[in-house]
């Protein structure tokens, strides 16, 4: 009876050290780290703004030359107005904003009359399948600008990665590519269009 309460007693004592150790092994808390996150090693750099907020600088030699089928007959290039300021509207029949930008850049359009300024307006569909809608949307709308088919490559040369329509180039009488946006604002494009003109010129008489 002895030997059995003593074998008990030992049997307990062991128990109650296993158990306070492994109690201690697992209420540890591992040190944390409190001080501060650090940045990326290698972060991304900041964006500088381009010259000319399209990114296309200039005009290509290639755009220059290429010739440009008119909407009633013939054809031109932009070469042909070398020596002026060029504004190159870029539309389509099917754009409400369009439709509601064209009587802003008419004034605009009126205004310089006389200037070396050249106003271009280019639809960038197909004549092969839109020559009804397009002229139908020529027919409500007086749009006096020199009107021309935009084939895919010119395009998308002149859109520079946007593919939003109407878009609004200012080239200068270098080639230079003063601004181009996208887009129509009620009310303000029209004032855009003239202050970009005006900035255009005076570039033009400095050199």
């Amino acid at each position: 009876m002895g030997k059995l309460f003593l074998l008990l007693l030992v049997a307990a004592a062991s128990a109650l050290n296993v158990a306070s150790q492994s109690g201690r092994r697992i209420t540890t808390p591992r040190p944390t780290q409190t001080g501060p996150i650090q940045p990326p090693l290698n972060p991304e750099p900041e964006l500088s703004s381009p010259v000319a907020p399209s990114g296309l600088l200039f005009l290509p030699e290639n755009l220059r030359e290429r010739q440009i089928k008119s909407l009633n007959s013939g054809s031109f290039r932009f070469a042909d107005f070398h020596g002026k300021v060029v504004v190159i509207n870029l539309w389509a029949s099917w754009c409400g904003p369009c439709r509601m930008e064209v009587p802003e850049y008419e004034k605009v359009r009126k205004a310089y009359a006389g200037r070396d300024v050249e106003f271009i307006g280019l639809t960038t569909e197909d004549p092969r399948t839109s020559s009804d809608r397009v002229n139908k949307f020529l027919r409500d709308i007086s749009f006096g600008f020199r009107l021309g088919w935009a084939d895919r490559e010119t395009a998308r040369t002149l859109m520079n990665g946007r593919n939003s329509i109407p878009q609004t180039l200012v080239i200068d009488a270098d080639g230079r590519v003063v601004n181009h946006w996208s887009g129509y604002s009620p009310g303000q494009s029209g004032n855009k269009l003239k202050q970009t003109i005006d900035q255009a010129l005076q570039t033009a008489r400095r050199t």
